[in-house]
């Protein structure tokens, strides 16, 4: 039927223009009654058109205003008029095939990434590689990607890549990724041959899953709810009114079509669908999916966001944030060991441990004997040593230790989990991983508040006290801890009885709170799930600032379509006036009609041209220092855990090695970091953001941390080779202060300045 409609518009549109022009042409070679019968077959043309749409609408119970171009049309023929209905006729078809193009734009930016579904996948074998179809890849085959090839299904890397991820993130530039990380269907790799590990089917994967979303957006797009059907109820009375009275008052017919004529309502038509559309096709290239007009006029109307928090406000997996080792085990060693074991793992705090290890370039071995224990942990043997990692009760025999404890208490305090570590049935020690904030996430919530947004609240199953602490560094208004899925679902009706409402989430525990939304809004950046499933809007990229921008992109379209529609039935309203009184013939209403389109439309189309949004693009050269600095922040973040370790570990016997050995590298590595931070990040930060004052708070924090690095070298010198527990207690809160500051330090310039970077995001998965 679609395809009908593609053939048929264009072919309306180009037989009642030829029959307008060669009407004109005949006409103006003396062939009267040739021109008129022209043009009443064009006329004709046209009210077989408006005939169909008003069956249609009739059909669905919609009110509609294309009767007023029918009887334009029907008058037009029966007061003698054949010109103006000729001109109505070209009009309206013109004025459908600029829809049709509107439209099929946007559903050519929503189709982008369903047309390049990968079809065929290359398969590791023990005999080589086999092509075989993408449908027939199961979980945990190993797979090759071919330079320029798109990866098939999503997966694990074996082994580094350079992966161009543009078509899921917008992102321009190649994006490296290391063994160990995941990999998602549909990126392209921009390097050499890249092996991985299949984590899932074709169907479970990320492609698939957007294909079924475009599909689903496609259906609700057609048919596209003018918002003329929203006038039609009181402007086809007023109409017909205006025209009733002129015809009553001179007894002429002529005016009545003439009012007709200029109330063909094309501002309405056209100029609102073409707006929303133009919104619909800005937010695809923002990356994010919108499914329909309606649901971007809602968006536009949102006053109450809701947030799920983890994998929203947080990165929603896991990373290694710290190692505890017990007696003279070796942390790098103890994570080589957890990781090469890993390999093996499905788990999520698998993949997390592998990724950290990769990322410290850590030589992993293929583990034997593995036995997975459902609920308890895995173990195997690793370079000849039996390894297991898994909960406490299962690592540690007996009464748990002062350590195990420890561990527990700091895990507890911080929101962290725990993976316990034995090494030939001798515990080794523990991993602590943590799901981190999103460094966008602060910037994206003022965002949101500057955008309209005038009330945040803070949906999540988790504890309290860790939702309150994310709560308060995001800066929203309310925090609703520890809700299963109905407590979620009756806290989103509880916000909607007041405001319009969104929701944010991407756990299949908010499906229902999305569902009941106003606006749902899931994200889909690591695949396709229930959540994405019942929204109305998807955000492909692992950015939530997207939905910033695509709030922004929302009402700055559904404000210029009422704008085009304001303007244009109020010149439409002007001429209906100026043809009862008799100031226009129905000919010259139906060209002032046309004119009054153009302005209309013109008007629409402003929602196509770029505007500012919450999205900051640095410049090439910056953008290259800002990843230079980036990756040396990641490089010193092992240090600023160090000053904790040695801080803790500081014992009365006199032995300073550990802080002297630290002295030195702040002073040869951290400190030189800071200051390249300070000399060419933040004139960076200032130039992006609008000023020198947003980056006072950063440069203070520079100076500070060089202050704290200077009373630490002054006091271990002061101490020399002995010392007594005095000593011991104020080295120890100094380390412990110049931890706090380098934390927060880290925290700002991740939040103000290194989330800039388009793919800064996805490469905070380096563990310190």
């Amino acid at each position: 039927m679609r395809r009908l409609a593609d053939v048929a518009i264009p072919l309306l549109f180009a037989v009642s223009t030829l029959l307008l022009l060669a009407g004109v042409a005949a006409a103006a070679a003396g062939a009267r009654s040739v021109a008129v019968g022209l043009w009443v077959s064009a006329t004709l043309l046209g009210m077989a058109y408006s005939t169909v749409t008003l069956v249609d609408a009739v059909r669905h119970r919609r009110p509609s205003v294309d009767v007023i171009a029918w009887l334009a049309l029907v008058g037009a023929l029966a007061v003698g008029e054949p010109l103006a209905g000729a001109v109505i006729a070209v009009m309206l078809a013109s004025g459908v095939l600029l829809e049709t193009r509107a439209e099929a734009r946007a559903r050519r930016e929503l189709s982008l990434l369903a047309a390049r579904a990968p079809r065929v996948a290359r398969r590791l074998t023990p005999s080589g590689v086999d092509e075989v179809p993408v449908d027939e890849v199961v979980a945990g085959d190993a797979l090759i990607v071919g330079s320029g090839e798109i990866v098939p299904v999503d997966g694990r890397l074996l082994g580094p890549a350079v992966l161009d991820e543009s078509a899921l993130t917008g992102e321009a530039r190649p994006v490296e990724r290391r063994a160990g990380e995941d990999v998602r269907s549909g990126v392209v790799n921009a390097g050499s041959p890249a092996q991985m590990r299949a984590t899932a089917t074709a169907g479970e994967s990320t492609y698939a899953g957007l294909v079924r979303l475009v599909e689903h957006a496609r259906a609700d797009n057609a048919p596209f709810v003018r918002v003329a059907d929203r006038f039609a109820v009181a402007f086809v009375p007023l109409t017909l009114a205006l025209a009733g009275v002129a015809w009553a008052l001179t007894g002429d017919a002529v005016r009545a079509v003439a009012v007709l004529v200029v109330a063909t309502p094309c501002p309405l038509l056209l100029a609102a669908p073409i707006a929303i559309m133009s919104g619909l096709s800005r937010a695809a290239r923002a990356s994010v999916v919108i499914k329909g007009g309606s649901a971007l006029e809602r968006l536009a109307a949102g006053r109450v966001l809701l947030f799920d928090k983890t994998g929203t406000l947080t990165r929603g997996r896991p990373t290694v944030a710290d190692i505890i080792t017990t007696g003279s085990a070796d942390a790098t060693e103890l994570l080589r060991l957890a990781a090469s074991l890993d390999q093996t793992s499905a788990h999520v705090l698998a993949s997390a441990i592998v990724t950290a290890a990769a990322a410290r370039d850590l030589p992993l071995t293929m583990p034997t004997q593995v036995v997975e224990r459902h609920g308890y942990g895995v173990e195997g043997v690793v370079d000849g040593h039996r390894v297991r990692l898994g909960k406490a009760t299962w690592v540690v025999d007996g009464q748990a230790p002062a350590w195990v404890r420890h561990a527990r208490r700091r895990a507890a305090m911080d929101g962290s989990l725990t993976v316990f570590a034995s090494v030939d049935d001798i515990p080794a020690g523990v991993l602590l991983l943590e799901d981190p904030l999103r460094p966008e996430a602060p910037r994206m919530v003022r965002a949101l508040r500057a955008a309209g947004i005038n009330r945040m609240v803070l949906l999540t199953g988790d504890r309290a006290d860790v939702a309150q602490m994310v709560g308060r560094i995001v800066g929203v208004d309310a925090v609703h801890a520890e809700r299963d899925p109905a407590g979620k679902l009756a806290i989103v009706r509880a916000e909607q009885a007041n405001q319009p409402t969104v929701m944010v989430g991407d756990g299949i525990n908010d499906a229902p709170a999305l569902a009941a939304a106003d606006v749902g809004v899931a994200l889909a950046a690591r695949g396709v799930t229930a959540s994405a499933e019942a929204a109305d809007i998807v955000l492909t990229a692992d950015r939530i600032d997207a939905l910033a921008d695509a709030i922004i992109i929302a009402r700055r379209a559904r404000r210029i379509a009422l704008q085009a529609v304001v303007v244009g039935m109020g010149l439409s309203l002007i001429g209906m006036a100026a043809a009862a009184v008799g100031l226009l013939t129905p000919a010259v209403g139906a060209l002032t009609q046309e004119a009054i389109d153009i302005v209309a439309i013109a008007l629409a189309l402003r929602a196509l041209l770029p505007a500012r949004t919450h999205t900051v693009v640095l410049p090439p050269g910056d953008l290259v220092t800002a990843r230079r600095l980036f990756a040396q922040h990641h490089a010193v973040r092992p240090i600023v855990e160090q000053v904790r370790t040695v801080a803790a570990t500081l014992t009365t016997d006199g032995d300073l090695a550990p802080a002297r050995s630290l002295q030195d590298r702040l002073e040869s590595d951290l400190l030189a970091h800071e200051r390249a931070d300070e000399a060419e990040l933040l004139p960076i930060v200032a130039r992006t953001l609008g000023g020198p004052e947003t980056v006072g708070a950063i440069s203070r924090t520079h100076a500070e941390i060089e202050h704290q690095i200077t009373r630490l070298r002054y006091v271990l010198d002061e101490i020399g080779d002995s010392s007594d527990p005095e000593d011991v207690v104020e080295l120890r809160g100094l380390l412990y202060g110049l931890y706090a500051i380098l934390r927060l330090h880290n925290a700002q310039e991740e939040e103000t300045a290194f989330s800039l970077m388009p793919a800064a995001a996805a490469r905070y998965d380096v563990p310190g």
